[in-house]
């Protein structure tokens, strides 16, 4: 299995993809703290992004594309002595699929965001550092290239299922931006997903999440990675922060805890299913990685 594919599936990871904005002159639009990850790609010109936090602003050129993972205010600028107003009402008054400001149009950007469960800090975001910049020179950037031209076509044309192509096209695009972090900026990850990107713990990952319910030792794991035991302990918890069994144990949890929110299984039926031998284990588990009892997640 592909844990960054379980990890984006248990997440329940959706997307939207918000009107596309051309803008000319001088021009500043301040934009609220976004709920979920929120992403921007140009189109053709150039700005500048101001994040919150950060000292300098970002520039950012055609084939950018650029991902908050934080809940930030920021802004979008062409001129640095341009009076920010705010975005969002410029984007209520889009037209066609289009918001607009300033005077001319010798900038275009797509912008959207993305939305997951309610365990997706401790899982995906923090191991994201605030903002993910993928210049349009990167490899990654050709395919967010081509989906951003797909996404906006969409949105100009409103063809029927224009909505739901827009959002795969956004998720395919969320990858890429993982990828390209993983591949260029790896020692700014941190937990399973700098595990993704260390060969000896990604061998180790992608057998606990083929077989999560297996009862592994750390020296089956170690065999599968083709390394001793002490080496894929020390590597596994230096880049993950945890030991191999540990994770283990979350990811169970977590797996879990997707399943009861289902309510379509019994706990002792779930217990089974991850690698517990009796509704009592999994439930010391489950209170001990979340602090909540099985029973708190069931969906009422």
């Amino acid at each position: 299995m592909d844990p960054l594919h379980d990890v984006l599936t248990l997440l329940g990871t959706t997307s939207q993809v918000s009107a596309s904005m051309v803008a000319g002159g001088s021009w500043a639009l301040r934009f609220d703290a976004p709920d979920g990850i929120k992403f921007n790609a140009v189109r053709r010109g150039t700005c500048l992004l101001r994040l919150g936090g950060r000292p300098e602003p970002l520039p950012l050129a055609a084939g950018d594309c650029f991902l908050l993972t934080r809940p930030l205010p920021y802004l979008l600028l062409s001129d640095p002595a341009a009076v920010a107003v705010p975005a969002r009402p410029i984007f209520e008054a889009a037209t066609d699929g289009v918001a607009r400001t300033g005077v001319g149009d010798d900038f275009a950007a797509v912008g959207g965001a993305f939305h997951f469960g309610t365990r997706a800090r401790a899982l995906l975001l923090d191991g994201l550092p605030p903002v993910i910049h993928v210049p349009a020179a990167t490899a990654e950037a050709t395919a967010i290239g081509w989906a951003i031209a797909q996404i906006d076509t969409e949105l100009r044309h409103q063809r029927a299922g224009a909505a739901l192509v827009a959002e795969h096209l956004a998720a395919m695009m969320l990858i890429q931006v993982i990828r390209h972090q993983l591949a260029h900026e790896p020692q700014l990850t941190s937990g399973w997903l700098a595990g993704l990107a260390d060969p000896v713990v990604a061998a180790a990952l992608r057998e606990m999440h083929r077989q999560p319910a297996r009862p592994w030792s750390v020296a089956e794991l170690a065999r599968a990675a083709s390394v001793s035991r002490s080496t894929l302990a020390a590597r596994f918890k230096e880049v993950v922060g945890s030991g191999p069994l540990e994770y283990l144990t979350h990811w169970r949890v977590e797996l879990a805890v997707d399943r009861l929110r289902r309510g379509e299984e019994t706990l002792a039926g779930i217990a089974h299913a991850v690698g517990y031998g009796s509704e009592s284990a999994l439930s010391v588990a489950v209170k001990r990685v979340t602090g909540q009892s099985p029973r708190a997640h069931r969906r009422p």
